[in-house]
């Protein structure tokens, strides 16, 4: 009569200690100091997607999963139009979803991507290793993937894993 609620407690403790030892944001990526994978996306309105040559024109870039149907997209993405409003250049990958409805959200909160493309099929999700949206890459000058963060950029992420990568890219090229 013992051992059920023994065998349930010690499952149960293997569950939470598992569950707290890594930050589930900080998912690792077989792209990271390597380059990223391709870009294969549809246009979104009337302007043409960025291309791998985009990603490789210099400077640091973010690559940004986003659906307009997706709630964290909306929480994170004031914070996208601080950061390009800086000057960093964000590249939006629209992740299956409908034209209208994205083209409307970016409408509502305004755009705050340097390019941008649609990904009907996740197939470029699927091809970069996305987990869910949102979902962020740093991509240096040169294509090469430095980071990724799953979940929303918030001010905390901002300032403690993407200020140092910025302010490194800056003085690198200096």
């Amino acid at each position: 009569m013992l051992l059920p609620p023994l065998i349930f407690a010690a499952l149960a403790g293997l569950f939470i200690w598992g569950m707290s030892r890594e930050d589930p944001t900080q998912l690792p990526t077989a792209f990271a100091g390597k380059e990223a994978p391709p870009v294969q996306l549809d246009p979104l309105g009337e302007s043409e997607p960025f291309t791998d040559a985009d990603l490789r024109s210099g400077g640091i870039k973010l690559v940004n999963f986003w659906a307009s149907w997706c709630a964290p997209c909306r929480v994170e993405h004031p914070n996208l139009k601080a950061l390009s409003e800086e000057g960093v250049a964000i590249y939006g990958v629209n992740y299956k979803d409908k034209p209208g409805k994205a083209q409307d959200f970016l409408l509502e909160l305004g755009n705050p991507f340097a390019e941008l493309g649609a990904d009907p099929k996740g197939q470029m999700a699927l091809n970069w290793g996305v987990y869910g949206v949102p979902e962020t890459f740093v991509v240096d000058g040169k294509g090469k993937v430095l980071f990724r963060f799953a979940g929303p950029l918030t001010e905390r992420v901002i300032a403690s894993e993407l200020r140092p990568l910025l302010n490194g890219e800056q003085k690198a090229a200096q």
